[in-house]
């Protein structure tokens, strides 16, 4: 009990401690509790921050800062309406191509492990039906509450005609307003937060570099994997692309689950062939590419966090937040990581070496 105490006395004795544990538990609050209601607000202070740097970029070249948030928002609009009008009406036709191949794919795919497993000659015929019709009674319950949970996430005309209209305008006044909001926002916070300030500009460099080179990432991995598939002939070339690329959220992991639909695509549109082999070969390299040039060229002086840790904060934050947690996650594992490094230290008490106390 007296360690408890004494940790207590030693650290929340420290206002600054205090302080940033207020700022943290608020914002953990604010998301958790309200983060579906100021859901276009916090998205859209998200893409402002993103943005951030581009209208930086300008002003150095001696833009004014009006012009330049103009140039950004224009940007941002344009990669909008691509999203809308273009990529994902591409996107949900191929998946309702897709759909109603999916049982095909699976009888397929249960004859051929029949087959293995019959010339295995390690299980007897009635174990084999067993295990096929196993799996094909799991297929059916997931892909039934699959079904059910996509049907109930679908959102209403309304949240998108909020989002749509919302958003951009959001986006806008965050960008051009910037210096007002911050120094608004300062008004109401306590004179004595350098540990909060120090704690900030380790995130920002480090969230911001992560965050605008993560999504440069996906879109050259997404466009390279297009164009190799759509050249040889890969069906739904689009959507595999759109998963390859998502993938690079999700370290270690996404890249090997998303490898299991792009072969399977690949063998049942080709089969044991030629084409099957050039392709997973193709596939292959471009994760190469991305993971030994693309990553180190854009994370190079970013994230310097363990692998362990990084997949703790994606089963973590994903846990928490869904598709969100698992793309912030490697951010809000720096957020951790820069707390750590600016919280005061011991430095009441000195640890003597031992050649010093023989001294």
């Amino acid at each position: 009990m007296q360690l408890i105490k004494d940790w207590f006395q030693r650290y929340l004795s420290n206002p600054q401690v205090v302080i940033l544990l207020i700022f943290l538990l608020l914002g953990f609050v604010l998301i958790v509790y309200a983060g579906t209601i100021l859901a276009p607000v916090l998205a859209s202070i998200v893409i402002a921050y993103l943005l951030q740097s581009i209208v930086r970029k300008l002003q150095r070249l001696e833009l004014p800062r009006l012009l330049a948030v103009l140039v950004a928002f224009t940007l941002f609009l344009a990669i909008l309406f691509l999203l809308l009008f273009y990529l994902i009406p591409e996107l949900s036709k191929q998946v309702t191509q897709l759909v109603p191949q999916l049982p095909q794919m699976i009888e397929k795919g249960l004859t051929h492990l029949q087959s293995i497993l019959q010339r295995s000659r390690f299980m007897d015929e009635a174990q084999i039906l067993e295990i096929t019709n196993n799996i094909k009674s799991e297929i059916s319950v997931y892909g039934q509450s699959l079904l059910v949970s996509v049907s109930t996430s679908i959102p209403d005309i309304i949240s998108i005609i909020v989002y749509l209209v919302l958003m951009p305008l959001l986006v806008f006044f965050f960008l051009k307003d910037k210096d007002v909001l911050v120094a608004w926002a300062r008004n109401f916070m306590p004179r004595n937060t350098e540990l909060s300030t120090a704690v900030w500009h380790d995130v920002d460099k480090q969230i911001g570099n992560y965050v605008r080179g993560k999504m440069l990432e996906i879109m050259i991995v997404w466009i390279v994997c297009y164009i190799v598939f759509a050249l040889m002939g890969l069906n739904y070339a689009m959507l595999l692309a759109a998963a390859v690329g998502f993938s690079v959220i999700i370290p270690y992991i996404g890249a090997v689950v998303v490898t299991i639909p792009v072969a399977l695509v690949a063998y049942f549109q080709w089969g044991w062939s030629s084409d099957f082999a050039y392709l997973l070969v193709a596939y292959f390299v471009i994760q190469g590419i991305d993971g030994s040039v693309i990553v180190p060229l854009l994370f190079s002086e970013v994230v310097n966090l363990h692998p362990i840790a990084i997949i703790v904060a994606v089963l973590f934050f994903g846990g928490l937040w869904g598709f969100w947690g698992v793309f912030f996650a490697i951010p809000l594992a720096t957020v951790v990581q820069a707390i750590i490094k600016a919280w005061p230290k011991e430095t009441s008490r000195e640890v003597k070496l031992p050649a010093e106390q023989e001294d």
